[in-house]
């Protein structure tokens, strides 16, 4: 087995960081680990034929034994004790990681997924990045307004939690026998042969985020990864710690698997609600009327298969020994718009008193203006404990029917939605194909997940015959395709920059014309995936 890179990067250690040390580690763990990565992701399409009319879907019987089975996951590092507010984003450029390090977050979860554009240059730099924030070094000025950034000693800084691609990505800039790298073993796998050593001395880690799973067999794949690179440069076996993100729908009814197959390095679960949307839209896409998701916009968290889904969440953690992590409020300040600012604070208040109370140890925010909210919320149901494991929660009983039941979810589906879902689908494809995964479009923080979601609830409605309950109109392909037409000229005067429009828009929106067809043919498992070679192939100089 061979391994080569296309190039290198334009960041200042980029050659370090792609040393032929690092280039090897990453090739161990292909030979080892990709081939069982490949055949999970083909068991994925096999599952979803059985799960698409929603009768194949159901608590596992052959793991019965792990569900009823007494036993826990790992106890807590003591960087890891205290995750009452834990803030996202991407970990390039270097002054918004810098940001988040000084945000006041107990935790900086480091995205290198979806609020992350991919590119070659940004991959790098988001290692390059991370690297020096381990080593208390990370600093940036800007040569535009003068500012410069430097991480604080006045206070503590986030703990970082890396989130490496899903499974399902590929790295073209790396190539294992001349075929494309898995971006999750290039983003693992740099982060850890560069960290894991200082991070294990400083006590900071090296901790990780794992991304879209829908099989507790994903999970044990991460596992024997956690322990061979450990075993591999000498790190103490369960040194790593893993909090899953439950952001698929066969993942809802795995959770107890999942931690035991991580269990020697699981820390917890996070409810990945956005993804989570948009796994139930694409499992059950032909299900019928019963799986029709309402407008995007009216899919709150206190919806009952919401509900259903978090209070299991917490339940399945704390009975194990787990974290509970509550999931993204999407909404965020506009600092020149007060009352938007004060609508935001809060949906904000809101969404984490009631995280709070189900018995979440601690949730995500988008923008450091939301961390002391977050923080205040926490700090007042938690007094001077660090977390609330010890709070169990006996009476929640949740069933399959439950967690399915899409039926309940209140709302409609609108042709104002619609123009909403592919407003933000084209605006958020354009700025992810020139290079920032994560951007604020009509004061909501959109990144992958939330297009995801906008894209395939179209799709969905085509393929449905979806009648809009604002207009009467029934949502077809053609009625998609002119108010396409018609959000895309507005977006262009919008941006005001024809060469940019053309550079950016014009192929995003290609690109979601051919996602919400309502063909069988054009509905990508995901957005980014067919995003990401567009990237690598017209805009990687760019990147």
């Amino acid at each position: 087995m061979s391994i080569s890179i296309t190039s290198i990067p334009d960041v200042a250690d980029a050659q370090q960081i792609l040393s032929d040390d690092a280039l090897a580690f990453i090739q161990k763990l292909h030979q080892k680990f990709a081939g069982t990565r490949d055949e999970l992701l083909a068991a994925r399409a096999v599952r979803r034929k059985e799960f698409s009319d929603a009768k194949g879907i159901d608590f596992d019987p052959q793991t019965e034994s792990v569900r009823t089975g007494d036993w826990k996951v790992a106890e807590a590092p003591e960087a890891l004790r205290d995750r009452r507010v834990e803030i996202t984003g991407p970990a390039s450029p270097a002054k918004m990681a810098i940001n988040a390090l000084n945000s006041g977050a107990k935790v900086w979860l480091a995205d290198l997924e979806d609020a992350s554009t991919p590119s070659w240059f940004n991959v790098i730099d988001a290692i390059s990045n991370l690297s020096a924030a381990a080593r208390g070094t990370l600093a940036f000025s800007d040569a535009k307004t003068g500012k410069s950034y430097e991480l604080r000693t006045d206070a503590p800084r986030a703990v970082v939690v890396v989130r490496p691609r899903g499974w399902h990505m590929t790295e073209n800039n790396v190539l294992v026998d001349g075929k494309p790298a898995v971006g999750a073993l290039v983003d693992f796998g740099l982060h850890f042969f560069h960290n894991a050593k200082v991070l294990t001395e400083s006590g900071q880690g090296p901790f990780y985020y794992l991304p879209k799973m829908e099989h507790y067999l994903e999970a044990r794949l991460w596992n024997e990864i956690f322990t061979f690179a450990q075993a591999e440069l000498g790190i103490a076996h369960g040194t790593v710690r893993a909090t899953m993100l439950i952001e698929t729908i066969p993942a809802a009814f795995q959770m107890e698997e999942f931690l035991y197959e991580l269990r020697e390095h699981a820390s917890g679960l996070n409810a990945g609600r956005w993804d989570y949307l948009f796994s139930i839209i694409k499992t059950f896409r032909e299900a019928g009327a019963g799986f029709i998701m309402p407008d995007r916009s009216a899919v709150s968290m206190t919806a009952p298969m919401m509900r259903a889904y978090t209070e299991l969440l917490v339940k399945t953690c704390h009975k194990r020994g787990a974290f509970a992590m509550g999931g993204m409020a999407a909404v965020i300040p506009n600092r020149r718009e007060p009352e938007v600012t004060a609508a935001a604070f809060g949906k904000v208040r809101d969404d984490k008193t009631r995280e709070a109370n189900d018995g979440f140890d601690g949730s995500w925010v988008a923008h450091p203006d939301l961390v002391n909210i977050c923080k205040e919320i926490f700090d007042a149901k938690l007094g001077e404990k660090p977390n609330q494991i010890d709070r169990q929660r006996p009476e929640v009983e949740v069933t399959a029917a439950q967690l399915l039941d899409v039926a309940s979810a209140p709302g409609d589906v609108t042709e104002a939605g619609v123009r909403a879902n592919l407003y933000v689908a084209v605006a958020y494809t354009a700025v992810w194909l020139s290079g920032n995964g994560a951007v604020a479009i009509h004061n909501l923080m959109e990144d992958a997940a939330t297009a995801e979601i906008s894209r395939s609830q179209i799709w969905q409605q085509i393929r449905n015959e979806v009648v809009a309950a604002d207009t009467g109109n029934t949502i077809t392909a053609e009625l998609v395709s002119t108010i396409l037409g018609e959000e895309v000229e507005r977006l262009r005067g919008e941006v005001n920059n024809e060469e940019h429009f053309k550079a950016y828009y014009e192929p995003a929106a290609q690109l979601i014309a051919t996602l919400t067809s309502g063909k069988d043919e054009d509905f990508a498992d995901f957005l980014t995936t067919g995003a990401y070679e567009l990237l690598e192939k017209e805009y990687v100089s760019k990147s």
